[in-house]
């Protein structure tokens, strides 16, 4: 890989199972100190745990200013500074267009967009007290590019992180804090798993593994992706490979989506 994580203090939320967990993985294989945070206590200590001795666990709502807050001058504590954080935390749900209510929308931009906005917020009120500047790397998707009508309100969801991606690179760059993004397309994990059951209630699909391996015929490359991936570009925007980088999407969906 061109550029080094070695040594960076970092923050991966949602890491307590699938990418995130990945993505802590990957970061701590090359060096790196990684705060393993979710909102599960129990996933994420188990993943830190997995990681050595440079990994430590924080409980976190990313919804929840003060909680948020609180995990960053955890992670300060633990190493010192802030790097880098990956504002990775996301939650998904199944639901024809018609049906989504306004529950349904908010829990989904709670976490999604808010979690996003007050992440980004957050990191980089540490990264500008440090004064030596600092990464932001969010989460999107194929569905910040495309709207789905059973995930309406989770694509305007990741909309909103491709806009608060580019706005934020342009308000933090005189900081020398550069914001990026990247989007998984079909990715097999715990979250696909729950959506592969959604399908079987809604009846869209009438058996397990329909849905996603229907969802993956679009894709170039021919299956559907593992987490490790991902890795290989979320790691390298967390390095010093990626500086000259901001208020940019990478696409890591085997060629599902073409922009």
């Amino acid at each position: 890989m061109s550029g080094s994580v070695e040594g960076k203090a970092i923050i991966v939320t949602g890491a307590g199972r699938g990418i995130g967990a990945e993505i802590a993985r990957d970061l701590a294989l090359n060096g790196a100190k990684v705060c393993v945070a979710d909102l599960n206590a129990k996933a994420a200590q188990e993943v830190a745990a997995s990681l050595g001795g440079k990994a430590f666990a924080a409980e976190v709502n990313v919804a929840d200013r003060a909680s948020t807050a609180a995990m960053i001058a955890a992670t300060v504590k633990a190493f010192g500074r802030l790097d880098v954080i990956f504002n990775n935390a996301g939650i998904s749900q199944t639901c024809p267009f018609m049906d989504v209510t306004e529950k349904d929308w908010q829990r989904i931009m709670d976490v999604n967009g808010l979690g996003v906005l007050i992440g980004t917020q957050e990191a980089a009120r540490q990264m500008k007290a440090q004064g030596t500047g600092g990464k932001i790397i969010n989460t999107q998707s194929i569905a910040s590019k495309q709207g789905y009508p059973l995930f309406a309100h989770y694509c305007a969801s990741k909309f909103a992180v491709a806009a608060l991606t580019q706005a934020a690179a342009r308000a933090l760059a005189a900081d020398k804090i550069t914001v990026n993004a990247f989007a998984p397309g079909v990715v097999r994990t715990e979250l696909w798993e729950q959506l592969d059951r959604e399908f079987v209630e809604l009846g869209v699909t009438q058996k397990p593994d329909q849905a996603i391996n229907e969802f993956s015929q679009a894709i170039l490359i021919g299956r559907y992706a593992k987490p490790g991936d991902i890795t290989g570009v979320t790691t390298f925007l967390a390095s010093t490979g990626s500086d000259y980088i901001t208020g940019q999407t990478f696409m890591v969906d085997g060629g599902m989506v073409l922009i």
